[in-house]
């Protein structure tokens, strides 16, 4: 199933449910990263879709989702998530999020800890670091003043492997052409919000089946930020993997589908919400 949904400030939110598996099956939303939709999960979803209740969405500002031109934050992302779920009538479900993606589970857990079973966070951080505002800053500055276009090149070095590139040019070109097409305000405003954003206060508070994701080679948030995100969180394991870099729900769907179940079983042991 696939149809908009509006919030409660009139955005509207594209999102689909895949509810093959029936009402009883474990249930998982599934965020994308930044100027980029829900597309990078469809590996995963193939994957998991035969026995799971499956939620993708693009984000505010991406993909087919309204693109307001305002100012962000994983906290009004997290609440649209959390409005989406809410109107799809989920009480609760496992949240995995790449990258910004990622940013924006974290800020649902911290913010809506009844909305979240588990967590799943891949290839992401809950902090850049101290020069985060004024590079990403640069980063969407580019964007408005050179075209997305001009980003093309590094970002899909930092996305993919040097390996799967040469293999998958046609999920590589894929994903470029959704890249291009993004409004420069709202990547902009996505790009500030990355660089401003801090989580790290929070996550001591979280108490929910916790998985940290990286890729090997992932250079955007290497492996040292999820070692940080693992030890900031109660009980969350940490799995790296080879050959990874920064888009792994793309490069390595079985993988991540792999991991994503395994919360999902932590998950439904020690909820009774997750599949009502």
């Amino acid at each position: 199933m696939s149809s908009p949904f509006i919030t409660t400030d009139g955005c509207t939110i594209a999102y689909t449910l895949h509810a093959a598996a029936g009402a009883q099956a474990p249930r998982v939303v599934l965020i994308h990263s930044l100027a980029l939709d829900r597309s990078i999960w469809d590996g995963v979803v193939a994957a998991l879709e035969a026995d799971t209740q499956i939620l993708t969405l693009d984000c505010r500002g991406h993909g087919r989702s309204d693109r307001p031109h305002m100012r962000y934050s994983p906290q009004l992302f997290a609440r649209d998530v959390n409005q989406l779920m809410a109107h799809i009538g989920w009480s609760q479900a496992v949240i995995a999020g790449c990258s910004m993606g990622g940013l924006v589970a974290q800020a649902l857990a911290i913010e809506h800890p009844d909305r979240c079973a588990g967590l799943v966070l891949i290839d992401t951080t809950a902090w850049y670091g101290a020069d985060a505002p004024t590079v990403w800053r640069e980063r969407g500055a580019t964007g408005k003043t050179k075209g997305m276009a001009a980003l093309v090149a590094f970002q899909t070095e930092r996305w993919f492997s040097d390996a799967f590139r040469g293999t998958h040019p046609a999920i590589v070109e894929r994903l470029t052409q959704i890249f291009t097409a993004n409004d420069v305000d709202c990547y902009a405003e996505t790009c500030a919000m990355l660089g401003d954003a801090d989580l790290r206060a929070g996550l001591s508070r979280l108490q929910i089946p916790t998985m940290v994701i990286v890729g090997e080679e992932d250079y955007a948030t290497p492996v040292a930020m999820a070692e940080a995100l693992q030890a900031a969180i109660s009980g969350a394991s940490l799995h790296v993997l080879t050959g990874g870099r920064h888009i792994t729900p793309t490069e390595k769907p079985q993988d991540i589908a792999a991991h994503i179940r395994s919360i999902l079983k932590r998950a439904c042991t020690n909820s009774v919400n997750i599949a009502v």
